[in-house]
C-alpha cells in the first residue's frame, strides 16, 4: 500500500500545480489566455490519470535530496507533454479516439482545431515552466532539462516514434524496428522522468546514466504491459477503446511472440530494473515498486 499512496499523494501535487498553472493568469510577456482556449487545456491535462512520469521524476529526485518544488515543476512540466501528446494521439487523423481516462477526449468536448490548439499549449509551456526562474535551479540545470525533454519528446524521440507507429500501419516493422519505435513513442519520455531526476539534484554522470538505464528499462516494460492490456482488457477497465492494435494490423512485439513471452520478458525488464537501483540501497524502494506496478498493472 505504500507504493499506491505514494503515487496517489505525487499525482496529487502535480494536480496542484496544473491547476495553479493553467489558469487565467497573465505571466511577464504574455498578452491574453483565451478562456476557451485555456478550458481545453485543463480538459485535457486535469482529467485524471495516474501522473505516473511525474511520479518517477520526484521519486529519482528524492533519491539525491533534490529540492522537492523544482522537482515537482520539472514533473509538471513533464505532465503538460505527455497530455499534449495524448490530446493529439485521440484526434481523427491520429487514433481517432473519443474516449481518454473515462471523458470525452479533448476534441470531442470541444473541436478539433481546439484540441491542436490545446496540444501545442501545453507543449510549448512546458519548457516555460522548467526555463522559468520560479524552478530555483542553477541555470545550467534548467537548460540540460530544456535540452533533455526537447530531445525526449522531439522527432528523435516521441514525436519520431509517432510518425514511425503511424508508417507501421502500413509497413510492419521487423522486431528490431518495433523496439525502436516503441522506445521513441513510449519510452523516450519515461526515460527522462528517471533521468531529470538526476539532473534537479546535480548528480554525477554516472548517477544520471544509471537513471536513464532504470528509465529504458521500465518504458520498455510500460509498453509491453500496454499491448496486453490492448488485447486483454475490456474498455470499460481501461478507460479508453481496446483492441485498436489489432483491429488496424499494427505489428507489436505481444502479436509477434504471444502474451506468454511477454509475461515473461516483462519479468526480466523488472528484474534489470531493481537491479540498477540496488547502489541506492533502501532509498529506491518507492522507484522499485513503481517497476513492478508498471509491469503488473491492469489499466
Amino acid at each position: 500500500m505504500m507504493f499506491e499512496t505514494a503515487l496517489r499523494d505525487r499525482a496529487e501535487a502535480v494536480e496542484e500545480m496544473l491547476r495553479k498553472i493553467l489558469d487565467e493568469r497573465i505571466l511577464p510577456g504574455e498578452i491574453a489566455r483565451p478562456e476557451h482556449l485555456m478550458a481545453a487545456m485543463r480538459h485535457g491535462a486535469l482529467n485524471g490519470g495516474k501522473r505516473l512520469r511525474p511520479f518517477l521524476v520526484l521519486e529519482s529526485a528524492a533519491l539525491f535530496d533534490a529540492d522537492g518544488e523544482a522537482a515537482l515543476r520539472v514533473a509538471t512540466a513533464l505532465e503538460c507533454i505527455h497530455c499534449y501528446s495524448l490530446i493529439h494521439d485521440d484526434l481523427p487523423a491520429m487514433d481517432d479516439d473519443d474516449l481518454r481516462r473515462g471523458q470525452p477526449t479533448v476534441h470531442r468536448a470541444f473541436d478539433e482545431a481546439t484540441a491542436i490548439l490545446a496540444g501545442d499549449g501545453l507543449l510549448t509551456y512546458a519548457f516555460d515552466i522548467v526555463a522559468d526562474e520560479a524552478t530555483q535551479l542553477p541555470a545550467e540545470r534548467r537548460a540540460a532539462l530544456v535540452l533533455a525533454l526537447a530531445r525526449a519528446a522531439g522527432p528523435g524521440g516521441m514525436v519520431g516514434g509517432q510518425a514511425l507507429d503511424l508508417a507501421a500501419e502500413r509497413n510492419k516493422p521487423d522486431e528490431g524496428g518495433i523496439i525502436r519505435l516503441q522506445a521513441m513513442k513510449t519510452g523516450a519520455l519515461i526515460r527522462f522522468a528517471c533521468e531529470a531526476g538526476a539532473i534537479v539534484a546535480g548528480a554525477s554522470a554516472s548517477e544520471r546514466e544509471t537513471l536513464a538505464e532504470f528509465g529504458s528499462a521500465i518504458g520498455l516494460a510500460f509498453q509491453l504491459a500496454d499491448d496486453l492490456l490492448d488485447l486483454t482488457a475490456d474498455a470499460e477497465t481501461m478507460g479508453k477503446a481496446t483492441g485498436k492494435d489489432a483491429a488496424a494490423g499494427k505489428a507489436t512485439l505481444v502479436s509477434l511472440h504471444g502474451p506468454a513471452w511477454a509475461r515473461s520478458q516483462l519479468t526480466g525488464l523488472v528484474s534489470q530494473a531493481h537491479g540498477l537501483l540496488e547502489p541506492f540501497g533502501a532509498r529506491a524502494a518507492l522507484l522499485k515498486a513503481a517497476a513492478s506496478f508498471v509491469a503488473e498493472r491492469n489499466s
